[in-house]
């Protein structure tokens, strides 16, 4: 079958561009025939993820100065004023670097430590002005209503700096501060219940994180607009939340010792195990056909880490505990490493099985 085309408005653009070429006598008829067949020839790296983290070693550099610069001024804010006024100004300075490094250079990298910055040190501000100098971040579930204010105007802060700079990176961490706010409204409302289904209340969020980010990925095909950076950052967001929950449900269910009092129940608490091994790998391939679907590889990446667990446990199984860890790590880096290399044939094969419409509408639909 042949390459679907990724953007039908810029074919359209550069046929008129090369009929404008032929027109002012720059380039001749036959020379706007090849570069216009040339145009339609597939890209054999169009299934690659493009994301721009830095446009040169200035980048870098830019970047190193913003951590030194906003880290001393938050230990200095801090033991002179206090958490109280340290957390508000570094947000401040990281807005006021925002307007040189960001909307008027757009360096990539600087941009997105800062909106991180700027939305954590918001976060924090919120979350010490209502708990106090000696709140613990790490306890914050259970003071759900501190949780849900330092949300909210997590979100509303970066929707304002979306609005003015328009990092692509920004609508993950407003999303992030959404997925923040539900989970603190479901703890407020039904704390027992909502601590018992934890692991359900994140995998739902995580898919409708999911959603959002295919949302993005359908109306930019060809991957050439912002709505592709967002889309991916999006992806990142969703993956932990949907793996995670699962996989560590049955990661933990392999894990949990059992007393047993003769060779039978021994047996059946080994098949258990191996039932939930057998899971947690068939949910590592499952990621791996939906990485394949959405050419992103994000989704899949989250879930290597359970995987690296589970088939250690299967070698320690095996007798070889020792070897344990350098056999898991060579297996997931042989595994990583045949997925990158096959990635395009393998893609073609897993697309060849989705209905047609659902195929032409995804990014990069090769082999359709």
């Amino acid at each position: 079958m042949s390459e679907a085309p990724a953007s039908p408005a810029i074919a359209e653009a550069v046929r008129a561009l090369l009929a404008r070429g032929v027109e002012s006598a720059v380039i001749t008829r036959d020379q706007a025939e090849r570069l216009g067949a040339l145009a339609a020839e597939p890209d054999e790296a169009a299934d690659d993820e493009r994301l721009r983290f830095i446009t040169g070693f200035a980048d870098i550099f830019v970047t190193f100065g913003i951590l030194l610069f906003l880290g001393a001024a938050n230990t200095l804010a801090a033991s002179i004023l206090g958490p109280l006024s340290a957390y508000p100004l570094v947000a401040i300075l990281a807005w006021g670097l925002a307007e040189p490094f960001t909307r008027v250079r757009r360096m990539a990298l600087p941009s997105i430590v800062l909106l991180l910055i700027f939305a954590l040190s918001s976060f924090a501000a919120v979350v010490v002005a209502i708990a106090g100098e000696a709140v613990q971040f790490a306890s914050l579930g259970k003071q759900p209503n501190t949780l849900l204010a330092a949300a909210i105007v997590t979100v509303a802060l970066v929707a304002l700096h979306y609005w003015r700079f328009a990092v692509p990176i920004t609508i993950a961490a407003g999303t992030a501060a959404l997925v923040a706010a539900a989970l603190a409204l479901s703890l407020s409302v039904a704390p027992e219940t909502a601590q018992q289904h934890l692991n359900v209340v994140l995998a739902c969020a995580g898919v409708a994180v999911f959603a959002l980010a295919m949302r993005f990925d359908l109306s930019d095909p060809a991957r050439l607009t912002r709505r592709s950076d967002i889309a991916f950052w999006l992806h990142l967001l969703a993956a932990p939340l949907i793996v995670h929950p699962v996989l560590s449900t049955l990661v933990s269910s392999q894990a949990r010792p059992r007393i047993v009092s003769d060779t039978s129940e021994a047996l059946v608490s080994s098949g258990a195990s191996s039932s939930a091994q057998i899971a947690v790998l068939a949910v590592v391939l499952l990621l791996s056909v939906v990485a394949l679907v959405t050419d992103r590889r994000a989704i899949l990446v989250s879930g290597l880490a359970y995987a690296g667990y589970t088939i250690g446990d299967l070698i320690r199984q095996t007798g070889l505990t020792n070897a344990a860890l350098p056999l898991s790590l060579l297996t997931l880096g042989a595994f990583v490493l045949l997925l990158s290399a096959g990635w395009r044939p393998l893609r073609k094969a897993v697309l060849l099985l989705v209905p047609t419409k659902t195929r032409q509408r995804l990014p990069h639909p090769v082999g359709v």
